[in-house]
Order: C-alpha cells, then sequence, then structure tokens
C-alpha cells in the first residue's frame, strides 16, 4: 500500500459561505456527493463538528455503497478534513477540502490522500471531479 495522493479544483462563480455549508449539510451533500452517472444518494447524515461523523449511503446500478468518515478539522469558509471510508479506501484515507475567493468566484481543492493501487486514486479522482461538477450545479441553481 502507498501514499498515493491525487487533487481536483473547480471555480464556481458561487459565495463561498454557500460552498463551505453545502459539505456540511445533509440535504446539500445528498444532492451533490454523486461521483457517477445516475447515481443517487439515498441516505445522508451529519454530526458537523470537529470529532463528529458523517455517513454517505451512494446508490448505482450495482448496489449500495456505504461510505463514511470522521470531521478531524472544521475552519469556517476556509477548510474542512475528513476520514474518507469505503469499501474502495484503505484505512488512514484522508480528504482535504480548502476555499478560496477569487475574482471568478470560489475556488475549492480537493486532495486525497491514501489509496490501495493506482487504479483506485484514478477512479477516485474522477468520481471527485464528478462531484465538485454536481456541486457547481446545484449551488448554481439555487442562485438562480
Amino acid at each position: 500500500m502507498s501514499e498515493l495522493s491525487m487533487t481536483v479544483s473547480k471555480t464556481m462563480n458561487v459565495p463561498i459561505e454557500s460552498v463551505f455549508k453545502a459539505w456540511l449539510d445533509p440535504e446539500m451533500l445528498g444532492k451533490f456527493m454523486m461521483p457517477g452517472e445516475g447515481m443517487t444518494i439515498p441516505k445522508v447524515e451529519t454530526d458537523a463538528r470537529e470529532g463528529g461523523r458523517f455517513s454517505i449511503i451512494m446508490k448505482g446500478k450495482d448496489g449500495e455503497y456505504p461510505h463514511g468518515g470522521e470531521y478531524k478539522k472544521i475552519e469556517p469558509f476556509t477548510r474542512i478534513v475528513f476520514t474518507w471510508e469505503s469499501e474502495f479506501s484503505p484505512e488512514g484515507s484522508t480528504d482535504k477540502v480548502e476555499l478560496s475567493e477569487t475574482d471568478e468566484g470560489t475556488h475549492v481543492e480537493l486532495t486525497h490522500v491514501k489509496f490501495l493501487d493506482e487504479e483506485r486514486r484514478s477512479n477516485h479522482e474522477g468520481g471527485w471531479t464528478m462531484i465538485l461538477t454536481h456541486l457547481d450545479q446545484v449551488l448554481t441553481q439555487q442562485l438562480n
């Protein structure tokens, strides 16, 4: 097992406060936390505080995929760090979401550390990229 990592980013023309809050709100997570086409999120629970946990059930054509984790650091409007627990990730896998304001809107950078192998790293990179796209779409729709 190696300490493979990946980073994806996206700039969204939405307020930084909206982006930050979306990562902690179960209703919002259920609208954008879909790493593949045709997926749904039938259940999300969050205890959005440092040391609190979250649980997300992703549902695809092949079944349900439970994910969970613990919020390690929550710095309002700048950073959220959490563990990432799933059948596709090794123990100690973590994610860091960093937010910054730019002239174009809110820049989101997500870094995921620790994968079982290069293939899973690549799969997660595609999934997180799609999740950021969904987040942008959901927040943009809310503002319009």
